[in-house]
C-alpha cells in the first residue's frame, strides 16, 4: 500500500542520477532534487555476476534499465554525479543519454583525501 502511494507522487522532470562506479560493480541511484531516492538499478540486479558486473557494457545496460524507470516516473532531465575509479563511469552516461533522458551536467563527486588517512599497505602478487 505504501508503494501505490511512493509511485503516485508527482516527481518534477528533473532529477539527479548519481553513479558509483567500483573496479568490482557499479550502481546508479535516480533522486529527486532534494535528494530523496526514487529509482536504482545496479548491475548485479541486472543479471550481471563475478567480474561481469564491473565492466563498461554492465554499466551502460543498468544506465538503460535504471534510465527506463525514471521514464516512467515522469523525469526528463538529469543532472549526473559520478564516484569511483571503476571503467563503467562514461558508458553509463551514455547509457542515460541513449534512453532518452537530456544529460543537463555531468559532475566528479569523487572523495579525494587531503592527506587523511594513511593508504593501505602496497599489493603483492
Amino acid at each position: 500500500m505504501a508503494n501505490k502511494k511512493r509511485l503516485s507522487r508527482r516527481v518534477g522532470s528533473r532529477a539527479i542520477a548519481h553513479v558509483q562506479a567500483t573496479f568490482n560493480n557499479i550502481r546508479i541511484t535516480i533522486t529527486d532534487l532534494k535528494g530523496d531516492v526514487l529509482c536504482f538499478e545496479t548491475a548485479g540486479s541486472c543479471g550481471f555476476q563475478h567480474t561481469r558486473k564491473g565492466t563498461p557494457f554492465a554499466a551502460q545496460r543498468t544506465a538503460e534499465r535504471v534510465a527506463e524507470k525514471a521514464r516512467r516516473l515522469g523525469i526528463e532531465e538529469i543532472e549526473v554525479k559520478l564516484k569511483g575509479p571503476g571503467s563503467g563511469r562514461e558508458p553509463a552516461v551514455t547509457g542515460l543519454e541513449g534512453a532518452g533522458l537530456s544529460v543537463k551536467s555531468i559532475e566528479d563527486v569523487t572523495p579525494l583525501p587531503h592527506d587523511g588517512c594513511r593508504p593501505a599497505k602496497r599489493r603483492r602478487g
